[in-house]
């Protein structure tokens, strides 16, 4: 895939001139990664940050009895580690390829260079930290607040509104991977899944989940219990 493709449709360099998209892509190195292999570790110091070309990464923590807890799935477009370009000096989560995927590396010293003579490429870099920042603000109320039905429910409008379709979603992750990213395990995923199923809430069909009572869905993700 060509890199300057690639970064032309990439929220993050939205609106740029050809000129500044051109400057961008001539720092930008290609970087290969296999199902399952690590693009950078918790704690390690960062001296780039990444943008997902194809394929999907999860950005994860590892808890001191060795419990994984996904924080975030990202797909083609996506920045991953961008973070330590404006503070610290070391990734404050772990990554891993969730499949064959193809990232960009934007190395932080000469990328800042571009930040300092770019006002535009700020401004986007400000949107997606703060986008960040409230999707964090919402996995911690969540996890921290609500059962883990009103998670999965959130979830699956989630899902809903960013495939764009009311009525039916596809889950690009496996159970495991999404019961780790809401906190549980895929037992209890499991059971959530057939209660909710039974309640006529939805109907599961391998991956594909049909949303059949969108109201009583967002009553249980404010509420969380089923």
């Amino acid at each position: 895939m060509d890199p300057a493709t690639v970064i032309a449709e990439a929220p993050l360099f939205a609106g740029l001139p050809a000129d500044q998209l051109e400057k961008v892509a001539r720092i930008a190195q290609s970087k290969p990664f296999e199902k399952g292999e690590m693009i950078f570790s918790d704690g390690q110091k960062a001296d780039g940050f990444y943008v997902v070309a194809q394929g999907r990464i999860k950005v994860f923590k590892v808890s001191l009895d060795g419990k994984e807890q996904i924080l975030h799935i990202f797909g083609p477009g996506e920045p991953v580690g961008e973070v330590p370009v404006f503070a610290g000096s070391a990734f404050p989560a772990g990554a891993a390829a969730l499949e064959k995927s193809l990232l960009l590396f934007f190395p932080k010293t000469v990328f800042v260079r571009l930040l300092e003579e770019n006002t535009p490429l700020v401004l986007n870099m400000l949107a997606v930290l703060s986008r960040r920042l409230r999707q964090f603000t919402v996995q911690v109320e969540n996890l921290s607040l609500k059962e883990v039905p009103g998670r999965l429910a959130g979830y699956l409008l989630f899902l809903a509104k960013e495939q764009k379709d009311t009525r039916r979603v596809e889950l690009s992750i496996s159970k495991g991977q999404l019961a780790s990213l809401l906190g549980t395990i895929p037992e209890t995923l499991s059971r959530i899944l057939a209660k909710m199923r039974d309640t006529g809430l939805i109907e599961v069909e391998g991956a594909v989940i049909s949303l059949l009572d969108i109201e009583g869905l967002e009553l249980l993700a404010a509420d969380g219990r089923l």
